[in-house]
Formats: structure tokens, C-alpha cells, sequence
């Protein structure tokens, strides 16, 4: 009999411990609930007003955006607020939980708060009572004097993806909730100033209202400006259906092939003075045909050849492609700047001096890389091989049961990963710190993973 109750009692430790240990069968459940862990804790002890920064200390005694920030202070800059709003929309389309939609739907409110008079947005926003009047916000509108609104910031800029991204957001959302008024009348203020933002010729500036002098008013190509918003147009234009902000989209297109520089540098320009001259902007910054504007803007030209089957936006790529393979440095790469004319690589160095040698070298800035060139030279290649009508038809395939057991399957390791990160409390820290580019890579990871689950136990 006793030998009996042992046995019993060994076969049931057994079970618990083969109870307790993780099934291949129950990744799914984990994901599911780690995802909605890692985002209540996002939401109830990261976000403020809705918004976010880039990192905070485990502790959360330290944050900040591209510099430090204070406790009443989001970003609006990527991977700030925009960009964790996104993943959230992500997992809610993944899982049709609420709870995501809901902490979207807070993200977009904190940007609607935050939005400028002029109608885009600046790198943050300030929920302090006392330092928001720092800014004429469009909710001041009407409430404040003239001369009190000309004391206040209002310069909305376009560097970094910051209003860009920003109004996505705002659309992304307003589609999803049926245009609540608080989102749908900030995308239609935010894209009126887009639109009025805009120069007769296509171009954008850096920050509008436009400053009296500086670099910040020349067309600008420097960190994606311009083709950015081509993107927030083509969105619009996609959401809304209008016109016009198609044809916005378009006079940006025709802005790239009016500014190309012509041969044998058929490359672009970081920014062009009203001329249509090449100019330099910060000290560190000379005019120049410039190898990462070249295959940011090949790549919009065939982004506006694809949706309008217009030939005049593939025309100018022969020739920069051209130039590009003439460029590349003996290492592989290509510099940031070349000299007009000569063709020859600039640098500039720490006693602010443009040189040829790269030596002593102001750091932290990407003066040679690959640029992500030679994958738009062989995109430009396969669309041309193709032809618009079949390349559109394999980008748009609907992935099938096949292609996403195969994803699913590359998925599983990443996410067990991804899993086992998490802490009690629901964070993924990184070297001390709690960042939105992980968390956004996760969740993102996680929201992929729950969606191809849903889709193969149909729906």
C-alpha cells in the first residue's frame, strides 16, 4: 500500500512539472500574453498624456527624446509618440483587442493636443501647464491675444519624419475609429497645412512658416523631407480619396525631376537655395551632389511611377544610377558629399574646413555608407524587367497558407526569445534602460506572430 501511495504521489509531481513546463502549443497564448503585459505596463507607467519619449532608466528617473526631456514631455520625432501609436494600431489589427486600439487611440490624442497653430507639429510637446505656453498650440487658437500668440513657438518642421509622421498617425487612426472628430479635425488641419506648406514648384522646406534667412527654408531633401511628405500625400490621397492631395504628391515628384543636377553628376542635393543651386546647410553640411538623397529619391520616383503609371518619373534614374556606379568609393560604399564638378568626396573636418582626406573628421554623422543603393538600383532593375502592371501584381500577392505556416515558423524562435525578455513587471530593458525602439520591435514581432496564428485557425 505505501509503495503504492509513493507511486501515486511521484506520477503526480510529474505531472505538475510537465504541467509547469512551457508546451510548443502555448506559444501562441504566451505571445498573447506577453504582448498585452508589455503594453500595460507601456501605457499605465511609460506614457504620459498618451505620449512618449525614446528611452527612460529602469528606475524611470532619467528619460529623454533626442535630449533630455522632463516628466511632462513626449516625443513627437521618431521612435517617439507616432511611432509607438503604430505598433499599437499593429496589435490591434493582429488581435482586434481593444486594449491596443485604445492605447493607439491616446497616442493620437496627445498628438491632436500637441499640434501646432501652423498646423504640423514641433520635435515635442509639453503637458506642463506652465511650459506649454512655450508653444501657440492650434487648441490656443482663438483664446489667446495676437501679441501673446507672437511670444509663443510656432514653427512646425518637417526634419526627422517628425509632422509626417505625426499626421500618418492621426489618418491611421482616424480611418480605424470612423473619423471621431478629435483625430478627423487635426488630420484635415494637418493636411491643409501640408498642402499650404508646399512651394509652387513641389518642394517643401525643412519648417514652415518659413524663416526669414537660414538653411531651414531652402528646398530640402536632407533627411528624407520632401519624399516624406510625397508619402503623407499618397497616404491621404489613399485614405480620403481627394485629388488633390494626389496632385501634392505629384508636384513633389515633379520637384525631384526638376532639381536633378545635371550630367555627369546626375545625383541630387541635401537642400537647393531658391535658384535651384545646391546649398550647404549646417557647418558640417557643403553643397554637393549627395549619395544618400540619390537613392532616397529614386526610390519616391518609382514609389510615383507605380501609383501613376506616369513614364517622366522613371526617366531620371538611368542617369543617376549612372553616376552612382561611377561613385562608389574603392571600399564599396559611397560618400555623403561630392564635390560639383570634380566629383571628388568631401569631408569636413573638426576645425570646420571642407577637405578630401578623411582625417580628423567631425564624428557622429554618416559621412560614407551603402545608402541602401544597391537594393534601389536592383528594385529599378526587377521593375523594369517586369513591367508596372506584373510588379504590382507580385508586390500586392496575397501571401499564401503556405508563405505564412513558413513565416510563422521563422517567427517561433524570435519570439520565444522576445518572451523570455520580459520581466515581472512587463519590460524589455536594455543595457539599464527601457527604450521605444525595442519595445516598438517587439511588439511589432509579437503583433506579426498572434496575426499569422489568427489567420491560420481562421480568424
Amino acid at each position: 500500500m505505501r509503495k503504492l501511495l509513493l507511486a501515486c504521489i511521484m506520477l503526480a509531481l510529474l505531472c505538475l512539472g510537465a504541467c509547469a513546463q512551457p508546451q510548443p502549443g502555448d506559444l501562441p497564448a504566451r505571445a498573447q500574453t506577453a504582448l498585452s503585459k508589455a503594453v500595460t505596463y507601456f501605457t499605465r507607467n511609460i506614457a504620459c498624456h498618451g505620449g512618449y519619449l525614446w528611452w527612460y532608466s529602469q528606475d524611470l528617473t532619467e528619460r529623454a527624446g533626442e535630449r533630455e526631456a522632463t516628466p511632462t514631455q513626449v516625443w513627437v520625432q521618431p521612435p517617439g509618440t507616432p511611432s509607438v501609436g503604430f505598433a499599437y494600431l499593429r496589435a490591434y489589427e493582429a488581435t482586434d483587442d481593444t486594449q491596443y486600439l485604445e492605447a493607439a487611440k491616446s497616442a493620437a490624442a496627445s498628438l491632436a493636443w500637441g499640434q501646432l497653430e501652423s498646423g504640423g507639429w514641433d520635435y515635442r510637446i509639453d503637458f506642463d501647464p506652465e511650459e506649454s505656453k512655450r508653444w501657440y498650440y492650434r487648441r490656443d487658437k482663438g483664446n489667446i491675444s495676437a501679441e501673446e500668440a507672437a511670444k509663443r513657438r510656432n514653427t512646425s518642421t518637417f526634419d526627422d519624419n517628425t509632422s509626417q509622421h505625426a499626421l500618418r498617425l492621426l489618418m491611421a487612426v482616424d480611418d480605424v475609429t470612423g473619423h471621431e472628430p478629435r483625430y478627423h479635425e487635426a488630420v484635415e488641419y494637418g493636411l491643409a497645412f501640408f498642402r499650404r506648406a508646399q512651394f509652387p514648384n513641389g518642394a517643401w522646406p525643412q519648417r514652415y512658416p518659413l524663416s526669414e534667412k537660414g538653411y531651414s527654408r531652402q528646398y530640402t531633401f536632407n533627411d528624407n523631407a520632401i519624399n516624406d511628405c510625397i508619402d503623407v500625400m499618397l497616404t491621404a490621397y489613399h485614405t480620403y480619396g481627394k485629388r488633390e492631395y494626389l496632385d501634392a504628391a505629384r508636384r513633389g515628384g515633379d520637384f525631384i525631376i526638376l532639381s536633378q543636377l545635371p550630367q555627369p553628376q546626375a545625383g541630387w542635393a541635401q537642400q537647393y537655395d531658391e535658384n535651384l543651386q545646391p546649398a550647404s546647410a549646417r557647418w558640417f553640411e557643403p553643397a554637393a551632389c549627395n549619395g544618400a538623397v540619390t537613392p532616397r529619391n529614386m526610390r519616391t520616383l518609382m514609389q510615383l511611377y507605380l501609383e501613376t503609371g506616369e513614364d517622366k518619373y522613371l526617366k531620371p534614374i538611368t542617369a543617376a544610377i549612372g553616376w552612382l556606379e561611377r561613385s562608389r568609393l574603392p571600399d564599396g560604399q559611397w560618400a555623403r558629399f561630392y564635390e560639383p564638378g570634380t566629383n571628388r568626396p568631401l569631408y569636413v573636418n573638426m576645425d570646420r574646413e571642407v577637405v578630401y582626406e578623411f582625417v580628423n573628421i567631425r564624428p557622429g554623422y554618416s559621412w560614407m555608407s551603402t545608402y541602401g543603393i544597391p537594393g534601389v538600383i536592383e528594385r529599378y532593375r526587377e521593375l523594369m524587367a517586369k513591367g508596372r502592371q506584373a510588379y504590382l501584381a507580385d508586390r500586392d500577392r496575397a501571401p499564401t497558407r503556405a508563405d505564412k505556416q513558413e513565416r510563422l515558423k521563422a517567427l517561433n524562435p524570435r519570439v520565444r526569445e522576445i518572451i523570455a525578455a520580459l520581466d515581472d513587471q512587463g519590460r524589455w530593458v536594455t543595457g539599464g534602460r527601457i527604450t521605444c525602439r525595442t519595445f516598438i520591435s517587439n511588439v511589432e514581432t509579437l503583433s506579426e506572430y498572434l496575426g499569422l496564428v489568427r489567420e491560420l485557425r481562421g480568424g
